[in-house]
């Protein structure tokens, strides 16, 4: 299979993550997707499919050459909100905003790297719903990449690991990740980022939720008594170290 139709493929599967559950993954379109990927693993004649207790699923293609280092490659599962009916277009771009079939536009003053892109065809949305590249183009390249490899046994490797998590964009995806287990010497994460482009480091995907209550009372009576919960919370946003929002 090539590597647009494995992606279109994934796309049509609804994984919005879910903050407010606590199932695992949060959303069954997630698991959905995960035994689709767990088929084609077994497909391709990775060994020792499994999945953890925490969500993640795991599979490993055998080293061709056992002195070379043991690699890891990672993606999740997971999109952000507005992922359903996802319906791909692909389009020859040739520069400026990009007008999208429901007459949304993404404008080339905002999203300026589209100006790399001259001359190439792209895969967008029909402007409804956002198009679950990140992190599906992630997933299509590792699985096309394990496939080409498994092809190719001459070309010389360590042990691959692949590695797919749920609930990534809302900051639960590495909970529980089997390290050890996963026993590579380097792993990269595919998602995002240009070209050729690795980036060593990056935000705290992490989350927390703060209730603010305040104390109401009739004006007439309120004096060193009520409460304003935004103040409360504006008092605490501009105590947040400046520069760590």
């Amino acid at each position: 299979m090539d590597i647009l139709q494995r992606f279109l493929n994934y796309v049509a599967f609804y994984t919005d993550s879910d903050g407010s559950s606590d199932a695992i993954p949060t959303t069954p379109g997630q698991t959905l997707l995960l035994n689709l990927l767990e088929e084609e693993m077994a497909q391709l004649g990775l060994e020792n499919i499994h999945r953890s207790p925490s969500g993640q699923l795991y599979g490993f293609l055998a080293a061709t050459d056992d002195s070379m280092p043991n690699i890891g490659f990672i993606a999740h599962v997971d999109t952000v909100p507005n992922g359903k009916d996802v319906k791909p277009q692909i389009i020859h771009y040739e520069g400026g905003d990009i007008v999208h079939e429901n007459g949304a536009v993404t404008p080339v003053a905002i999203f300026d790297f589209l100006e790399d892109y001259k001359g190439q065809d792209l895969i967008i949305t029909d402007g409804n719903t956002v198009l679950g590249a990140d992190d599906k183009a992630g997933i299509a390249e590792i699985m096309t990449a394990v496939e080409y490899l498994k092809a190719h046994p001459e070309l010389p490797h360590g042990r691959i690991g692949v590695a797919f998590t749920p609930d990534e964009e809302i900051g639960r995806s590495s909970r529980g990740f089997d390290i050890e287990g996963f026993g590579m010497d380097f792993a990269y994460t595919l998602d995002g980022s240009t070209l050729g482009k690795v980036e060593c480091e990056n935000f705290n995907g992490a989350s927390v939720r703060v209730r603010f209550n305040g104390i109401s009372v009739h004006p007439g009576a309120s004096k060193n008594k009520m409460k304003s919960a935004i103040l409360i919370c504006n008092e605490f946003i501009n105590m947040l170290p400046a520069g760590e929002d």
